[in-house]
């Protein structure tokens, strides 16, 4: 099967007339998920979806038509009658979906962003239960140094700091994305004994709303206010940095969380006082396990700053591979 990597402007499959994540082509587009770096540029391009990324994508602007695709349901593209697509759980974030499409040609299936074991906010993790012929798979974190905690690990971590940050008279300041793991830290923090009121950054309310609509518990939260901010713990972007969101704090804990959070280095870079790995990306154990659990014909990774690794141990256990070039957006 035919790949064409059009960088920002997606992935096109000609066999199947099929663009993935992009823009820009009179194509059948299917978004995987709500990340800036996976919907089309063009806010009128119209699209299909999970209904959970639907919803996201509204929320964030998105002003062209959108088919919502449901998890598991099997479509015909529309003017084809030999492309048949399904979609199935990335477990990256909420509505983040894996394209299974299958063809004359074969099947592939495209990852998007995915991670197993998925987050807690999402919908889960599931592979196709039929022949997979052809994987793009993301390959973010494609390096044996990132190897990630589990889930409740990371989620003690978590609370633990803001716990003591808190006890300590000190406003714990969690920086990250506010699509995504803002929602997954608080998630974790709903769990925290005794509970704690979280304030996020005013971009992420309507995101919050949406993880809500679907059944996501979040915990006591409120938008951002400097005014009733002490007592609370605040989410906000790593961008919040030297804004006077956080240098008007007097005493505040910062923490730092991403699967770059690995990199000892991002400490003084974020001006942080713990790293936390929390990742919604495949480590590259678990980027390895999924090739294997597929074993495909081909494989292609993309979304790599440095796929050599990975792609050398894959064709030493013998599987045909190579890399896109992708842009990756550096959240983690």
């Amino acid at each position: 099967m035919r790949v064409k990597n059009l960088g920002y402007h997606g992935i096109f499959l000609p066999d199947a007339d099929l663009l993935l994540d992009g823009s820009g082509r009179d194509a059948p587009t299917i978004i995987t998920h709500a990340h800036a770096d996976h919907v089309p540029r063009k806010r009128h391009h119209p699209v299909l979806a999970s209904p959970a990324t639907a919803a996201l994508m509204r929320a964030r602007g998105h002003a062209g038509s959108i088919e919502e695709i449901p998890f598991g349901e099997c479509i015909t593209l529309p003017g084809s009658q030999q492309t048949r697509v399904t979609l199935y759980p990335a477990g990256h974030i909420l509505g983040s979906a894996m394209v299974f499409v299958e063809t004359d040609q074969g099947s592939l299936l495209y990852t998007g962003d995915c991670c197993t074991p998925p987050s807690p906010a999402s919908e889960g993790f599931q592979l196709p239960d039929r022949r997979v012929d052809y994987l793009i798979i993301e390959a973010t974190f494609a390096l044996p140094i990132y190897k990630w905690e589990t889930h409740g690990a990371l989620f003690r971590r978590i609370c633990d700091f803001v716990l003591d940050a808190l006890y300590e008279e000190a406003t714990p300041v969690l920086l990250c994305y506010n699509l995504g793991k803002a929602q997954e830290v608080m998630h974790a923090l709903a769990s925290c004994d005794p509970p704690v009121t979280v304030q996020i950054h005013s971009g992420g309310e309507n995101l919050c709303r949406v993880y809500e609509q679907f059944g996501v518990d979040l915990g006591r939260w409120e938008v951002y206010d400097a005014d009733t901010l002490a007592g609370k713990a605040l989410i906000t972007p790593s961008s919040s940095l030297d804004t006077p969101m956080i240098n008007d704090i007097r005493r505040k804990r910062i923490a730092y969380l991403s699967g770059w959070a690995s990199l000892e280095e991002r400490a003084s870079q974020m001006h942080a006082d713990a790293l936390i790995p929390l990742s919604d990306h495949l480590d590259f154990f678990q980027l390895l396990d999924v090739c294997r659990t597929l074993a495909p014909r081909h494989i292609w990774l993309t979304h790599s700053p440095n796929p050599g690794v990975a792609l050398h141990y894959l064709q030493q256990e013998g599987y045909s591979c190579g890399s896109l070039e992708t842009e990756r957006d550096d959240d983690g």
